[in-house]
């Protein structure tokens, strides 16, 4: 009896991880690497801490994770806009309409992108994570010059479209989309300019 007991009480809390770090993902995107205390992860998480260090290690292993798990998720809405729509141009335009919308609006709270509005800030002092965000910056880009490729091959873009230049301008712009709405520069104004932009992309393409 005693031994039942006993194996009961050590058995670990379950949990499940991909939602641990969601809400671990939310609590660094909210506070910053810095201002995100143990308390505050253990909390969101709805763990102890003990299970926390068991699992993920420490809080630099943890923010390591936490990234990982971001882009691992094939589920970015600008670049789903963007992949989803059948048009060229109307592809970019939704890719920096809906950019704009992540940036202004979330139920939540938390508005942007994880990557730029939290990670970029702590990459050049938290090992690790300079890499991370130089490989997802890179994986977007190879993305995006994906669809242009496709573009080519079905005729709507010609042979010479340079397709990952245009991919990096494309997340060059979108960046400064995220800066103008957070600095709050006039939504109406910046929707009124994805005609011009989705132009300056295509280029000689229009």
């Amino acid at each position: 009896m005693n031994d039942t007991k006993t194996k009961k009480m050590g058995r670990p809390l379950k949990f499940n991880k991909d939602q641990a770090l969601t809400s671990a993902i939310n609590v660094f995107w909210s506070k910053g690497y810095e201002g995100s205390s143990m308390k505050d992860l253990t909390t969101a998480m709805g763990i102890n801490a003990p299970s926390l260090y068991a699992t993920f290690g420490d809080k630099h292993q943890l923010y390591l994770q936490a990234i990982d798990s971001y882009t691992s998720k094939d589920d970015c809405g600008p670049i789903v806009a963007f992949e989803s729509e059948n048009d060229i141009k109307e592809a970019i335009k939704s890719f920096f309409k809906t950019a704009l919308e992540y940036a202004t609006t979330n139920e939540d709270g938390i508005q942007g992108c994880f990557l730029s509005t939290c990670v970029s800030t702590s990459a050049g002092s938290i090992e690790g994570v300079q890499e991370r965000l130089k490989q997802a910056i890179k994986e977007t880009d190879i993305r995006i010059a994906a669809r242009f490729e496709e573009e080519i091959n079905k005729g709507n873009l010609p042979q010479n479209f340079p397709s990952l230049k245009r991919a990096q301008l494309m997340f060059d712009l979108r960046q400064g989309y995220l800066l103008r709405a957070r600095a709050g520069i006039s939504i109406d104004e910046m929707n009124e300019d994805f005609e011009d932009k989705a132009e300056m992309v295509l280029g000689f393409c229009k």
